[in-house]
Parts: structure tokens; C-alpha cells; sequence
């Protein structure tokens, strides 16, 4: 027997909202989970509590971009249209069915007139982190350390050279250069002269002009930065470095254009991080360099990095065979000959030449160097102790363990940030709102982990 189906719209029926909204929703799990009633006192000085019109309550205006990127939803207008049909958003935002959804414009405009040139947003995600830890399931002992980049909202066609700096100052160049003048010293040798601001030797006759390069900067986005990695198209990106425990929660981030290097901008998110008193910081072979080992090791932070093949031609003797006398400060080739040392280079790479008239009448010379001169030079920077040490480490069972765990933890979060919360890309202009995507994006992330957590646990209730 047929049973048609009778059309009951037209019908009155008294139910709630909250009636509607499952029992295990996601959203639910949060609103259980965290307590959203700080916001209201991060912008109660943005807020006049005697003259306007009275305003959207902040909460719910910081759940609409929440929402958002919890969800993966593209945009702010299609954000909107979701929720004037999705009961469980409205439920989540404080609304009934007949409150009227604020326009897609509502949190930009707020945006501008309130939040812009404030640190609002990495303020939330650090009180959602600091709920999180009162719940003892974050473990700062172990941080994996890595970067990835989002794509900008920048047509790569629309772009202009510029002249920049050829090199930018680095965190670590006062301490190198008087470490360098000792060594030197040591050496018998004169001390490096100053650059002036200008590029030119202090003293010298240089030219004046500062060492300039041409770098291609986006017209949209002048903020970002022109990113080409391996087979990758190139675009102007963000570069997006960010710290993670062993069990994948989010404990910071900072954001960088996207052609800087990672070895240069980990001194910034590494001044966030520190104060977590870490243990180990687990990175990958883009932060192995001199000064960020000796930056780690000095601090009392056990650095743990993988191993870096140098690259030597084939058919040539490798580094490794050139073995350094740390008590006579020489190298001895392959065929027992010393290298002696020359100088120290403005880089902090000691020079350790061979005797040309030795090597001239060596049956492995091809093996060793194309020089013309028949001149072997070996390198060895003056902080290469400490990377002897990240070596060791590395090759003990704890910095074995400890480096298998990265796949899982930091690449896991950047994978769940690009796939489920829309971080592929950005449609926001500027580093500041970009940092409050990512910010907000991280957050709901350590959010959902928290809610689904406590959930499974049984322990789920307001905060």
C-alpha cells in the first residue's frame, strides 16, 4: 500500500531551538567546553558603555568568523547565508528563529573600527590555549617546530620589482661579528671592519651604495611575499611558523612573508615559545644551522634535527673524509696531508687551505678540488661545536623517537588546518588580518580538540 506523504508546512508547531540542535554536536561539545565570557573583557575599552546605539553582542560577533573557520566555510557572506538556515549555528550564536543575522559586513566593519592595530585576536587564542592546559592535557616538554605557507589573496600577475637590501640583518650578526673578531684574534689576524648602513666598509673607499637585489613584490598585497618551492607554481604566499606538542595541540604562531626563510624567522616565534620552558624542540633540517643550535643549546633547550647530506659531486671525496685536528685547529685529507688555517671569513666560516705544491702532484687532485690553482679550501664555521652536538643527539634513541614523532604531530596540524578549516589559501589582504585568520583558525582547532576530548572522557560540562 501506497502512504503518500501529507505537507504539514503550513503547520504551527510549538518546538525550540534547542530542541533541534543534536545532542552531539560539535557545537554543543565547545559551548560545554570553553568559556566564551572572557572576550567581554579583552573589548570592554572598545565598547562606550553611555552613548550609540546599543551594539552586537561581542561574544556573538567573535562566533560569527569562529564559525567560520571551524567549519571551513569560504567566505564571511557565505558564512552568513549558512547561518540564517542552520539551527545549530544560530543555537550557537545566542539567536532564536525570528533574530535577524547580523549582515556579512557586520564583523568587517567592526574589524576596522575596533579590533584593527590589536593584538584581540592572538589574546583569544591564548585564552582558549590557557583553558585548554587548566584541563592537563597539553605537554610543553616536547615542541615540534615547522612552517607552512598560505596562499595570498594576490594575483600573481599583478606584481612590481622592487630593490630591497641583499642582506637582511639576522638576529644573531652582533654576536658573530665579536666572536669572529676573537677568533681572529686568536689567529694573529686584524680585526673584520664595520659595514656602514650605507653597504660600504667603514674606513674604505666603497661606493656608498648599499648591495641591492631585485625582488618581485605583489601590488595587492605588498605584505606577502613571492614563494617558489620545488615543483610548486609560483604565487605570493604567507609563511605561517608555528609550535605544537607531542599530542598535536597549538601553543603559537607567528606570520612571515612568504619568501623569508624559516632559519631567519624562528628567533620571533622562538621569544613566544620560550616562556613554556621547553625541553626538546624538534625541527626539520631548515632550521639546522649554527646560530639556531647554539641559540637552543645556550638556553638549555635540547635541539633535535635530522641528518643533512652535504652536497658533493659524484666521483669526489665527501666533507666527512676530511677529518678536523681540533688541537692543532687543522683538517688532514684523505691522503694525510694538513690543511692549514687561513682566515676567518665575515660569514663565520674559518678557511683551512692545502700547500699548492703538494697537491699538485696528488694522484686523487681531481678527487678533491677543481681548482685551478691545485688549492684544497675546507670551511668550518666557529659555531660547528654546536652542531656537532644537534649530531649526537640526533643519533641517540630519545632524538630518534623524539624526530619519528613529526610526522605525526606538526605536519598532522598543518594537514587538518589546510584540509578541514580552509587554510590553503586566505582572502584576507594584509598581515594583520591574516594573523587574525590563522590566529582564530588555531584556536578552533585546539577548541574542537579540547570539546571532542573531554566528550570521550565523559567530563564534558560549562566550564
Amino acid at each position: 500500500m501506497i502512504s503518500k506523504n501529507n505537507d504539514h508546512t503550513a503547520a504551527i508547531q510549538m518546538v525550540s531551538i534547542e530542541q533541534l540542535v543534536p545532542e552531539d554536536h560539535l557545537l554543543r561539545k565547545i559551548d560545554a567546553a570553553i568559556d566564551f565570557n572572557f572576550i567581554y573583557d579583552l573589548v570592554e575599552e572598545k565598547y562606550s558603555s553611555d552613548n550609540g546605539r546599543p551594539s552586537i553582542d561581542p561574544v556573538t560577533l567573535i562566533k560569527i568568523p569562529i564559525i567560520q573557520y571551524m567549519f571551513g566555510i569560504k567566505s564571511m557572506r557565505q558564512t552568513i547565508k549558512e547561518i540564517e538556515v542552520n539551527v545549530a549555528y544560530r543555537w550557537f550564536l545566542g539567536l532564536d528563529f525570528f533574530d535577524r543575522v547580523p549582515h556579512f559586513t557586520t564583523f568587517g566593519k567592526n574589524y576596522k573600527r575596533r579590533f584593527e592595530g590589536t593584538d584581540l585576536f592572538e589574546q583569544i587564542f591564548a585564552e582558549i590555549l590557557m583553558q585548554c592546559m587548566k584541563q592537563g592535557v597539553v605537554d610543553t616538554k616536547t615542541l615540534f617546530v615547522d612552517g607552512t605557507h598560505v596562499k595570498a589573496a594576490a594575483n600573481r600577475k599583478k606584481a612590481k620589482k622592487i630593490l630591497v637590501a641583499k642582506k637582511a640583518a639576522r638576529f644573531y650578526d652582533e654576536q658573530l661579528r665579536e666572536e669572529i673578531n676573537a677568533d681572529r684574534d686568536v689567529h694573529d689576524k686584524k680585526p673584520l671592519k664595520d659595514k656602514d648602513d650605507d653597504g660600504s666598509l667603514s674606513g674604505g673607499s666603497g661606493s656608498g651604495e648599499a648591495e641591492l637585489k631585485e625582488q618581485k613584490q605583489s601590488t595587492t598585497d605588498p605584505e606577502s611575499g613571492w614563494f617558489h618551492k620545488g615543483e610548486h607554481k609560483e604565487v605570493f604566499a604567507y609563511s605561517v611558523e608555528t609550535a605544537c606538542d607531542k599530542n598535536g595541540w597549538i601553543i603559537d604562531y607567528t606570520i612571515h612573508p612568504g619568501n623569508e626563510n624559516d632559519s631567519r624567522t624562528f628567533p620571533a616565534l622562538y621569544d613566544k615559545i620560550k616562556r613554556f620552558n621547553p625541553t626538546y624542540i624538534v625541527a626539520d633540517a631548515g632550521y639546522k644551522t649554527p646560530a639556531i643550535a647554539k641559540l637552543l643549546i645556550d638556553d638549555g633547550v635540547t635541539p633535535v634535527m635530522p641528518y643533512t647530506r652535504r652536497r658533493t659531486r659524484e666521483g669526489m671525496f665527501r666533507a666527512k673524509e676530511f677529518i678536523y685536528d681540533e688541537y692543532y685547529d687543522c683538517y688532514i685529507c684523505p691522503n694525510n696531508q694538513v690543511l692549514k688555517y687561513s682566515t676567518t671569513t665575515r660569514e663565520g666560516y674559518r678557511e683551512y687551505k692545502s700547500d699548492k705544491s703538494r697537491c699538485a702532484n696528488c694522484p686523487d687532485l681531481k678527487k678533491c678540488t677543481q681548482s685551478k690553482i691545485c688549492q684544497k679550501v675546507a670551511t668550518r664555521h666557529i659555531w660547528q661545536n654546536y652542531i656537532d652536538i644537534v649530531e649526537d643527539i640526533r643519533l641517540t634513541p630519545e632524538g630518534k623517537l623524539l624526530y619519528s614523532l613529526r610526522k605525526e604531530t606538526i605536519e598532522r596540524c598543518f594537514g587538518t588546518a589546510k584540509e578541514h578549516h580552509a587554510m590553503r589559501y586566505t582572502q584576507q589582504l594584509g598581515k594583520a588580518k591574516m594573523s587574525m585568520k590563522v590566529g582564530l583558525t588555531f584556536a578552533c582547532m585546539n577548541m574542537k580538540k579540547l570539546a571532542n576530548l573531554l566528550s570521550c572522557r565523559g567530563k564534558l560540562m560549562p566550564v
